[in-house]
């Protein structure tokens, strides 16, 4: 670096200034007085974060609450899959139809708690391609349907605010030998 000796210290500096303003992109400085600035920045300083944080709220609060929601759908439908599929299992594995139904609808009950649903806001259906439902070779389809709420509604229960319904069907065939 070469330094002129015919320039004073202070213009040095100074151009020491404008060189690392101009390499860091920032905007040059009045020629008036470099301690003040002017009283429309003083007026801005700080309005940035502010706005940042209002948008921020506003932009993400319902994106958080779609992705929670999405969420809950989900669980919904692993709910329902699980449920359906072990109540089918549960209904060929007993020998007589009525103690069947009520395995089965108790196992239903099982599932929706593991995944933290409500047993109220489901419904299940069992049905036989023939009319023993315990006979061999039977086909027994069970169905759940399952209404999932929305998540952090303080009266969403008596709203009937609800974000999906989901329903799934597993079926299984009566064995030969029991």
């Amino acid at each position: 670096m070469l330094i002129f000796r015919g320039e004073s210290s202070k213009e040095r500096v100074t151009a020491f200034r404008h060189r690392v303003r101009e390499a860091l992109c920032l905007p040059a400085r009045s020629s008036g007085s470099t301690a003040e600035s002017s009283p429309n920045s003083e007026a801005q300083q700080g309005s940035a974060v502010v706005e940042f944080t209002f948008l921020a709220l506003l932009l993400m609060v319902p994106v958080v609450y779609f992705v929670v929601t999405v969420g809950q759908i989900q669980s919904g439908s692993f709910a329902v899959v699980g449920a359906a599929d072990q109540a089918a299992k549960v209904f060929v594995a007993q020998a007589d139809p009525d103690s069947a139904r009520i395995a089965a609808e108790r196992s239903v009950l099982v599932a929706l708690k593991d995944y933290g649903h409500s047993p109220e806001s489901a419904t299940v259906s069992i049905e036989c391609d023939r009319a023993g439902c315990s006979s061999a070779g039977t086909t027994v389809t069970v169905t759940v349907n399952l209404d999932v709420s929305l998540p952090l509604m303080p009266f969403g229960d008596s709203l009937q605010l609800k974000a999906s319904r989901v329903s799934a069907s597993a079926s299984q065939v009566v064995g030969r030998y029991q």
